[in-house]
């Protein structure tokens, strides 16, 4: 169930940077900053630094350069950690 959860967010994540990116070069409404980082806080991480790659989108500030990975890598560290301590990894 956690699996999917997360899968689903990642999508979620991977879209909303597609649908920035688009909306961005056509001057339209966009997605506030914060929800992506709301995102890769769920765990959303990796989808929103594909997203990321993928479309070439906040690549240049440095807050989503750093911020999305770091936040990403210590979500993975935490839930390795806890598999390891609840289920004996």
């Amino acid at each position: 169930m956690l699996l999917a959860i997360i899968i689903i967010i990642n999508i979620i994540g991977f879209a909303f940077m597609g649908m920035d990116k688009s909306n961005a070069r056509k001057g339209e409404w966009r997605i506030p900053e914060i929800r992506f980082f709301v995102l890769t806080l769920l765990g959303g991480g990796v989808g929103v630094y594909l997203g990321m790659k993928m479309f070439n989108h906040k690549t240049r500030k440095n807050l989503f350069r750093f911020g999305v990975p770091l936040i990403t890598l210590l979500y993975i560290c935490l839930l390795v950690l806890y598999f390891y301590i609840f289920n004996g990894l």
